[in-house]
């Protein structure tokens, strides 16, 4: 298998054990499933089924970060206690993941369940003379490691940029250098608190990945995921604590999705320009939804429009009128030869439209794309 590796920048082979860890950000459950998510997801779940159908066993897991200050803020905008609110955005999600055909991690852990893995893990940083105490929070310090930004390689100005973006405040006055970025903060009012030896308080984004993807794979994953929005600072950020204190790599491979945009603009609950999976599901049936989404390639932006769904509901009746006829004519042999070369194309980096146009050439000659479709995870066998 080739895959496309952000930090060296370049498609270089994947080798692994028969166990493979995998850690791929998770939602913030404060608003539904759009299809940046699903796309996102959909690629990951791919590649979950491609390494278990080489005979890996997969410890794929996808975070859930419910405690961080955009599900605090919607949580008061609409009156309700955060909990509430993610207990209910997460059980929406796991019907849309459920409905797409998604293999489910291996674990799900949420943020508010690791606050005592934090905690050391900050600790820890501290005690390393990586991080510090200032304004009542706790620091990193991102001056103490050598290679901060190296896998993000933006430079210094334009990382700034974007911390001020994401609500890094770069120009707080409490911290040393302007890219350093907070583990521990006080809790506003109304805001969960929990007890710390630097005072009563919530962590930061960052801690909370961290934390958990050491407290369930250990010091070194073998794959991590997520849209390439969280390049920099998330990832960047995640990276340097935990080598800071390891010492050693944290990953070794970084796998990043592009971004789906719509009306020229990259789709985002920040911006608002979204379309919900739920809200397709209501005109289409998922195996088209998964389909329309997986017609670019991952590392590729790409631009949501309807035509795409029209495209994919005419694509999937293809394929399923091609393997009605072909079934108890086909040879076991022509499957296997479709399934095969499928398997060639998700090797070649995830190339899952070659993947799609392999199936399309075998379905206008009338093969059973059945077995090759569903390594893709699209089921031919009816709506679900």
């Amino acid at each position: 298998m080739q895959l496309y590796d952000t930090a060296r920048g370049q498609t270089v082979p994947f080798t692994a054990g028969h166990e493979v860890s995998m850690y791929v950000c998770g939602i913030t459950p404060y608003d539904a499933t759009h299809l940046g998510h699903a796309a996102t997801y959909i690629t990951y779940d791919v590649l979950q089924r491609r390494l278990i159908d080489l005979g890996h066993e997969v410890r794929y897991v996808r975070n859930i970060t419910d405690v961080d200050d955009s599900i605090l803020a919607a949580a008061r905008r609409r009156g309700v206690h955060y909990l509430d609110l993610a207990f209910g955005e997460k059980a929406r999600f796991d019907d849309d993941m459920k409905s797409l055909n998604t293999l489910a991690p291996w674990s799900e852990p949420r943020a508010t369940g690791a606050i005592p893995e934090i905690r050391g893990l900050i600790d820890s940083t501290i005690a390393a003379g990586h991080a510090y105490e200032s304004g009542g929070s706790v620091y990193f310090d991102t001056a103490s490691v050598d290679d901060f930004g190296s896998l993000a390689r933006l430079g210094a100005d334009r990382m700034r940029r974007l911390a001020d973006e994401w609500g890094e405040y770069p120009d707080d006055p409490a911290k040393r250098n302007p890219l350093d970025f907070v583990m521990w903060r006080p809790s506003g009012d109304g805001e969960p608190c929990w007890e710390s030896r630097w005072g009563a308080g919530r962590p930061g984004w960052h801690i909370e990945c961290s934390a958990l993807a050491m407290r369930e794979l250990g010091s070194t994953i073998d794959i991590h995921g997520g849209g390439v929005d969280l390049l920099y600072p998330h990832h960047e950020c995640v990276r340097a604590q935990c080598e800071s204190v390891t010492g050693s790599p944290f990953v070794r491979h970084w796998v990043h999705h592009a971004m789906v945009h719509l009306d020229g603009r990259k789709m985002s609950k920040s911006l608002g320009n979204l379309v919900f999976v739920h809200e397709l599901r209501e005109r289409t049936e998922p195996a088209a939804i998964r389909l329309a989404l997986s017609i670019h390639h991952y590392r590729r932006p790409w631009q949501w429009t309807d035509g795409l769904l029209a495209d994919a509901e005419a694509r999937l009746q293809s394929w399923r009128r091609a393997a009605s006829i072909a079934r108890g004519t086909a040879s076991d042999r022509t499957r296997q030869q479709l399934l095969d070369a499928v398997r060639s194309r998700v090797d070649s980096d995830l190339d899952v439209p070659g993947a799609i146009g392999l199936i399309d050439d075998a379905a206008s000659n009338l093969v059973d794309a059945g077995p090759a479709a569903a390594l893709i995870g699209v089921d031919l066998g009816g709506v679900r």
